[in-house]
């Protein structure tokens, strides 16, 4: 067919799809992630899990990267894991000495801990978590890590690592992160 007879075919080709935005943006938001004031000691990609009580299963959280971070202040270690893409936080709380890292049942690539208080959701609470990595070498990179930011934890409570502090301080503060979390979950019961 010539142009004579698809009028159309030429108006096709002449068209452009390109539109001017009525509105450009130029301004860069700045968006802050609390991480900033924190060196990372480890960092990782695994698949976390939680136990739900309820249905006595696992239950997938998300996959991503754990990373194990050292406040560059307080020298506090906390674990913190972000979903993929989403960036929301599937795991926070900090590493304490009474948590226990155990090989979960048939599996040489995971690692199943108790947490008193998970802050990744509001209210915080208590949780089991399994962590899952791609292989055992990956598995026991990390669990030399978590014990480490566990001594870490462990000297700063001592009051051997931070000469400006008083072992008295450090247990009440301790103590007082203790009752806000009872009070908490106390709240959370009368609801």
């Amino acid at each position: 067919m010539s142009e004579e007879q698809n009028p159309l075919a030429t108006r096709e080709e002449e068209t452009d799809p390109h539109f001017e935005p009525v509105i450009k943006l130029t301004e860069q938001v700045e968006t802050k992630t609390l991480e900033e004031n924190e060196d990372v000691l480890f960092k990782m990609r695994a698949k976390l899990f939680r136990f739900d009580t309820n249905s006595s299963e696992w239950k997938e959280r998300g996959t991503g990267d754990v990373r194990l971070l050292k406040h560059k202040e307080t020298k506090k270690v906390r674990l913190v894991m972000r979903r993929d893409k989403t960036h929301k936080v599937c795991a926070n709380h900090l590493v304490s000495a009474e948590m226990r890292l155990q090989p979960n049942i048939g599996s040489d690539r995971s690692w199943v801990w108790k947490v008193a208080a998970d802050y990744s959701e509001s209210p915080p609470t208590a949780e089991t978590l399994a962590i899952r990595f791609a292989n055992s070498d990956n598995a026991a990179q990390f669990k030399t890590a978590f014990e480490e930011a566990q001594k870490s934890n462990i000297i700063l409570i001592s009051g051997t690592a931070d000469g400006d502090k008083d072992e008295d301080e450090e247990k009440e503060k301790d103590e007082d992160e203790e009752k806000e979390i009872s009070e908490g979950e106390d709240e959370k019961e009368k609801e």
